[in-house]
């Protein structure tokens, strides 16, 4: 048999398990194994291993391994270490550090260092480890720029913070796409959640207030800080606008933190055009990003020409428009428009028509379709609410148990279970009957655009509500029914029942949970959709 297949295939196979004590039997009678080359791509066991994440495995091959054999390289250029940075292995990288301190400045693939691996990969406790091992003299500027964007690209921004203030020059410079870190940050939709498991940095960058002190926020206000100060304002102009303007790009996907920051130190940007002759006014509208809108009201010697813009897009460069300009979209055009799929975010047309309705008040084919769902969700909730109230009158009707022949009264009217049964039946049809009531003034209602914004949302909201009771009171009602019937003999039947009613209300929250919270969204949201918020910018 050949020898790759006699030692080389099993030790690689035991690498991959870990499991050291049938590595070993290899070792012991082939030495040279533990440090020779045992896959094609010159990978040592020990790079398996440390690829492989098997701590202990690595620990005990150390024991027998010479320093020089730890710094081995495969195919690549790749040592164990790099591999042990890439998968985030604290206990590896210090135990291969422990063997060998010099292992962090050796590079690997593409001339990477191993935090490089580290970075690119998101392993963030072991980008800090290795960022404290390495002389900052080891850094080139392809390194630097490197760990730069790689930990903004994986969502590292403390780490990414940290370079900066060591580097300010990598505030403008830019990656392998000609894209600056703003281009990209611009982009980042959820600047909240950015690598809150890295420790804290020493002095963190103060925010806007009114801003939750984020580390993408202290980032982006330091990254613009350090290039409103080294250049100047038509280089800044020309450092977010290339290759592609940022600013839109964040209007675009409502990063409202992201342009606030900018604005902040710049207001004039909020008077920046795109190619179509758009400002991110326009931009926020088309896209339905209220926030951003909502800078509008911290423009206060600006809202006159706000005004005029509404009526007009005016081009800033020619401050009096031609006839053709006139004609072309305005903020009222990209409001009339519907919004893109990307900000549906209600369920149903009545209730996407209350949240367009506070853009724009021409949506006809919106209400006729609001008004088509609307009719057709009030009449199945009043036929359902019907069953019911049929079924607790049925029941109140015919009383459980019977009544006595001699006194006219019901033969358990003195039992705690009867008293339930009573309240739950009339409470059930007292808010079935309710909820038909609304529903019917419901399918009355003219659906106008003043209905969908005010009273139709509010009906179905009490007509849900009074739905839910009414079916609640229901089971109730049919447990304590089924309670006094059959509470002879056994227990566990009449027990059983009794718990397994709450299964219908459990699975009616479940099922209509996105419904609920689509209703009380769109309801009360839209209400507070332009109203003034903290200020973001003139602070």
């Amino acid at each position: 048999m050949h020898p790759f297949f006699k030692f080389c295939a099993p030790l690689y196979k035991y690498g991959m398990k870990g499991d050291w004590a049938a590595a070993k039997r290899i070792l012991e009678n082939n030495d040279k194994l533990k440090h020779a080359a045992i896959t094609k791509g010159w990978s040592t066991l020990l790079h398996v291993a440390a690829g492989a994440n098997h701590s202990h495995f690595v620990e005990e091959l150390l024991r027998i391994l010479d320093n020089e054999h730890v710094s081995l390289q495969d195919s690549k250029g790749n040592t164990a270490f790099c591999f042990a940075a890439s998968s985030g292995n604290m206990r590896i990288a210090k135990l291969l550090i422990e063997k060998s301190p010099h292992l962090p400045t050796v590079r690997g693939g593409g001339g990477y260092l191993p935090i490089q691996f580290a970075v690119m990969q998101g392993k963030c406790e072991m980008t800090w480890f290795l960022y404290s091992e390495i002389n900052r003299e080891e850094f080139e500027e392809p390194d630097r720029k490197s760990l730069f964007f790689s930990s903004i690209k994986t969502g590292n921004h403390r780490f990414a913070l940290q370079i900066a203030e060591k580097w300010p020059d990598l505030a403008w410079a830019r990656d392998e796409n000609d894209d600056t870190a703003l281009h990209i940050l611009a982009f980042d939709q959820t600047p909240l959640h950015s690598c809150s498991h890295c420790r804290d940095i020493a002095n963190p960058i103060s925010i806007n207030p009114g801003m939750k002190k984020v580390v993408t926020l202290q980032l982006v206000k330091y990254l613009w800080k350090k290039i409103l100060l080294k250049k100047r304002i038509s280089e800044v102009i020309r450092i977010i606008s290339e290759p592609y303007q940022a600013l839109f790009d964040a209007a675009e996907v409502g990063n409202f933190g992201f342009l606030s920051e900018l604005i902040s130190a710049l207001p004039h940007l909020i008077w920046e055009e795109d190619e179509k002759k758009h400002t991110i006014i326009h931009t926020a509208v088309s896209h339905r990003h209220a926030d951003i809108f909502n800078l509008i009201h911290e423009i206060d010697s600006q809202k006159d020409f706000i005004d005029y813009i509404v009526r007009c897009r005016v081009n800033l460069s020619h401050p009096s428009p031609s006839e053709a300009e006139m004609t072309n979209n305005t903020l009222l055009h990209l409001a009339a428009k519907l919004a893109p799929s990307s900000q549906e975010l209600v369920t149903g047309a009545a209730f996407q028509m209350c949240l367009e309705k506070r853009w724009f008040e021409e949506h006809e084919g919106l209400r006729k379709d609001g008004a088509e769902w609307m009719k057709r969700t009030a009449e199945n909730c009043m036929l359902i609410s019907t069953v019911i109230a049929t079924a607790v009158f049925s029941a109140a009707i015919n009383i459980p148990g019977g009544i006595d022949d001699g006194t006219n009264k019901p033969n358990y009217l003195n039992q705690t279970s009867f008293l339930v049964f009573a309240i739950s039946a009339g409470a059930a049809f007292i808010s079935s009957s309710t909820a038909i009531l609304i529903f019917l003034s419901i399918l009355m209602s003219r659906y106008s655009e003043d209905d969908f914004y005010r009273s139709l949302p509010f009906k179905l909201i009490f007509g849900l509500l009074t739905l839910f009771i009414s079916i609640a009171c229901m089971m109730i009602a049919f447990a304590s029914a089924f309670f006094i019937t059959y509470n002879y003999g056994s227990w566990v039947v009449p027990n059983s029942i009794a718990v397994l009613v709450c299964l219908p209300l459990l699975l009616y929250i479940f099922l209509q949970y996105s419904l609920w919270s689509d209703i009380i969204y769109s309801t009360f949201n839209c209400r507070s959709l332009f109203r003034p918020t903290k200020c973001m910018i003139y602070t």
